[in-house]
């Protein structure tokens, strides 16, 4: 699948960009409460899932209340 047909914005996830949005749909991630279950480390071993996404994952859990897991 080419990052052209994956959407710009997929379920409650913010804006982060299509490469960073088909990592996710990749591993079968739709939503913020998805996203919250992963560490940053797990998030940025994903193609396609840099810094900038990773940031403004974090500041959407931030605003929902929610925090990305801790890593072990």
């Amino acid at each position: 699948m080419s990052t052209r047909d994956v959407p710009e914005q997929i379920g409650d996830l913010p804006k982060i960009g299509r490469p960073a949005t088909s990592a996710l749909l990749h591993i079968g991630v739709e939503s913020l409460a998805e996203v919250a279950a992963m560490s940053r480390r797990e998030l940025l071993a994903l193609h396609g899932v840099g810094p900038k996404a990773v940031c403004l994952l974090e500041a959407a859990l931030a605003n929902a209340g929610c925090a990305l897991r801790e890593p072990e």
